[in-house]
């Protein structure tokens, strides 16, 4: 079974989730291509990376879900794999391709929404206008850009898919 990214949900707001984030360290790679292009452009590399093409040849399990963001710099779209659990920036081994990025991610607070269907960029937008209305209706302030989740792959039917929006707010008084 695939191991998911570690979260405690703190609060639930009938569609959407308040999650606390366990720390944890992302592959990363930035793309330039379109919003439903990035992912599968993204994916080649990171895939390569955990698979054994990195600096010690180890192989890392696959986790879910893979994340899709502004990038750090530039333009176009980061795509992310969260690395297992136990992974920190000193065990991981280091990329050899110059692409992948590996970043430390500190606990994180964040408001999740699920959702099913095909992943595009009119849909992803739809769900993330709801959610920020509704951590302003909560209360909350976001600390951050959204991202993107895709738990499942692409053969999944598109009716099974879980998806998410996620988006970092300031840690509740």
């Amino acid at each position: 079974m695939t191991q998911e990214q570690l979260y405690t949900v703190e609060r639930s707001y009938g569609e959407w989730e308040l999650r606390r984030y366990a720390p944890h360290v992302l592959a990363e790679v930035d793309v330039q291509a379109s919003f439903e292009s990035a992912g599968s452009i993204g994916f080649r590399p990171l895939v390569s990376y955990i698979s054994g093409r990195n600096m010690s040849g180890e192989k890392l399990a696959m986790t879910a879900p893979v994340i899709q963001s502004a990038p750090s710099r530039g333009s176009g779209h980061a795509v992310s794999f969260v690395l297992p659990a136990d992974a920190t920036l000193e065990s991981a081994p280091a990329p050899q391709d110059s692409s992948v990025n590996l970043r430390a991610v500190t606990e994180e607070w964040a408001a999740a929404e699920k959702f099913s269907g095909r992943w595009t960029e009119k849909t992803c937008a739809d769900v993330e206008r709801r959610l920020r209305a509704g951590v302003e209706k909560a209360g909350l302030t976001a600390s951050g850009p959204p991202r993107f989740a895709r738990y499942d792959p692409p053969w999944t039917p598109w009716f099974m898919r879980r998806n998410e929006v996620v988006i970092p707010v300031q840690p509740p008084n």
